[in-house]
């Protein structure tokens, strides 16, 4: 397949290949390659630029000989709009089983629900969980979000600096996460040393299977006491649910409640803290939220249309092509967001951040049957600590000399370290 000169300053190519590199035997040669950079820190305003040549430097389906821990050895990867919505919408070819199965790591044989149910299995799942999420439940929320959001504002707003990041994104979600489903807030810090062990250290082997016994026999014996004692929360709706007539298992309700409890504690905090890095190096685009504060919706799809964190996998179930590409039963597939995000077919401008996009159809919540199912609650999420933060705290900037590399991902930016001025807040 020919290349192009972009090429040599995005991916490390592979000749030949080595009978050691973990890639089937099927795999023309020539489409093995390993982009560069997508998953470095970087300290450009835009981390995810790094995908910029993506589309026309690198071919649409390619396969990746870096393995995912936990997942597979290597994976073929779909960069364009229309091949991921397919691989996101295609139940027939494409399966979620056994994905985000930490627990495997450790032994435990629980299916992580419901992610890893392919249809029609799944919606039965989605039928007793949607009720929980629903917009109609979230709207019931909004003064309990508001209140999460300015208790934290209220212990750093006179100081004229916080770091966003740590004294703002990585808490109010997971407070407000920890009440939904019963949990007490004085675990929050064991929570997410476990959850950061566990999403984080992927060349830590040891690690990740420290944090995910820890969470799971937490998780049991909190499930265990909450049968004797429930409450209003999730985690007795869950333990107390109906699938098709009958009690859920065990392993049904384990499963449910560890997925949830992994899906819960990162993905907003983490678009939260590259939310505020961008509008601290950006000021031009704060100016603009404060002056119309009726474009935070807009604000906050775009930030998720430019802040992709998960590049989520498949397992490939049959045989077929794409774009001319044999791809085999039992291959996994990776569906790039961070590419198809800015796909300019899809999305005019792509590479621009813009409060009057129309259209946008993003893929940083997944797609197709399997799309987050806390889609709603992280919006208003979002939309509520940007306009509270932005109401209370006056301009802000990055503090000088402040380190400002962020990951193009799940990492995202541990620190957002800014200032304001303290005489000028509300």
């Amino acid at each position: 397949m020919q290349q192009t000169e972009d090429l040599t300053s995005l991916v490390e190519t592979r000749g030949p290949l080595p009978e050691e590199l973990p890639v089937p035997a099927h795999v023309p040669p020539e489409l093995v390659m390993e982009p560069l950079g997508w998953e470095e820190a970087n300290a450009r305003i835009d981390p995810f630029s790094v995908t910029e040549d993506a589309l026309s430097g690198l071919p649409p389906i390619f396969h990746s000989p870096k393995p995912v821990p936990g997942y597979c050895r290597s994976k073929w990867v779909v960069t364009h709009h229309d091949d991921i919505r397919r691989v996101y919408e295609d139940a027939q070819l494409y399966s979620t089983k056994d994905l985000g199965a930490f627990n495997a790591l450790v032994g435990e044989t629980f299916p992580m629900i419901p992610m890893a149910i392919d249809p029609p299995e799944h919606s039965k799942y989605r039928r007793l969980l949607n009720p929980l999420l629903s917009p109609v439940a979230i709207n019931k929320l909004d003064d309990s979000i508001r209140a999460t959001v300015n208790g934290l504002i209220d212990g750093f707003v006179d100081k004229g600096e916080c770091d966003a990041a740590y004294d703002f994104g990585r808490l109010y979600p997971v407070q407000v996460f920890l009440r939904l489903m019963g949990f007490p807030l004085a675990k929050l810090e064991d929570f997410l040393s476990w959850e950061y062990a566990i999403l984080h250290s992927f060349d830590d082997l040891e690690k990740v299977q420290w944090g995910i016994r820890n969470a799971i026999d937490w998780l049991r014996s909190f499930i265990s006491e909450t049968r004797k004692n429930p409450g209003d929360n999730f985690t007795s709706h869950i333990i107390n649910g109906q699938v098709e007539g009958r009690n859920l298992t065990e392993d049904e309700v384990m499963g449910i409640v560890t997925f949830l409890w992994i899906g819960g504690l990162d993905t907003v905090a983490a678009t939260t803290s590259l939310m505020f890095r961008r509008l601290a190096l950006q000021p031009e685009l704060q100016e603009q939220l404060r002056e119309n504060p009726d474009l935070i919706n807009n604000a906050v799809e775009e930030f998720l249309r430019t802040q992709p964190l998960v590049n989520s996998m498949r397992l490939i179930k049959k045989d077929h092509s794409i774009r001319g590409v044999e791809v085999k039963a039992g291959d996994y597939i990776q569906c790039a967001n961070i590419v198809g995000n800015f796909d300019p077919e899809k999305f005019e401008d792509s590479r621009h951040f813009r409060l009057d996009r129309a259209s946008n159809r993003h893929f940083s919540f997944g797609g197709g049957p399997h799309v987050c199912l806390g889609i709603h609650l992280a919006r208003r999420e979002l939309r509520i600590a940007l306009g509270e933060f932005l109401r209370r705290i006056p301009p802000f900037r990055m503090q000088e000399n402040a380190q400002i590399r962020a990951f193009p991902g799940l990492i995202a930016a541990p620190s957002v370290p800014i200032i304001w001025d303290k005489a000028l807040a509300e």
